[in-house]
């Protein structure tokens, strides 16, 4: 997640156990989209001091902060991430395999992304903070509706 705008940039699934070796792997495919962070915040899970997982940030160039010990709130935009993907898209739909998680992953992050507004952001959305694109002005009366996440969430969309 970009604290920044709020914008969740991918999620990796893992079927087993997690070692240096698939964290990277993960990592890696998540930002392989995207321009390679400067920063990146963890907090102090044991997984985060394998010797491949720190040979990784050091060989591009990112700077790993730790967030404070036993201190939850020290993270509180990812804690809240977390919450909102278990309570919007989890609690609510089954998945069969990492695969079809994976899909509503990535479609819940499409959502997040480009459809749902945040307070935290002035009514926008994460897409338009991250862009600052104009607004366009839709005329109320002629709307439709577009479904996203499989049919979970349905938005009026100007026609």
């Amino acid at each position: 997640m970009d604290q920044f705008t709020r914008r969740i940039i991918g999620f990796a699934v893992h079927v087993g156990d997690v070692d240096g070796v698939s964290l990277c792997r993960m990592f890696n495919r998540v930002i392989s989209r995207h321009a390679l962070p400067r920063y990146l915040s963890t907090d102090h899970d044991p997984l985060f001091r394998y010797h491949r997982w720190q040979a990784n940030l050091r060989v591009l160039d990112i700077e790993p902060v730790k967030t404070v010990p036993h201190v939850p709130v020290s993270h509180p935009f990812v804690e809240r991430l977390i919450g909102t993907v278990r309570r919007e898209l989890l609690d609510q739909m089954l998945f069969w395999n990492s695969l079809d998680l994976e899909r509503k992953l990535g479609s819940f992050r499409d959502y997040y992304n480009e459809s749902r507004v945040h307070s935290a952001l002035g009514g926008q959305t994460s897409a338009e903070v991250s862009e600052d694109r104009a607004r366009q002005r839709a005329n109320i009366l002629e709307h439709r509706w577009q479904s996203h996440c499989s049919g979970l969430y349905q938005l009026p969309l100007a026609a």
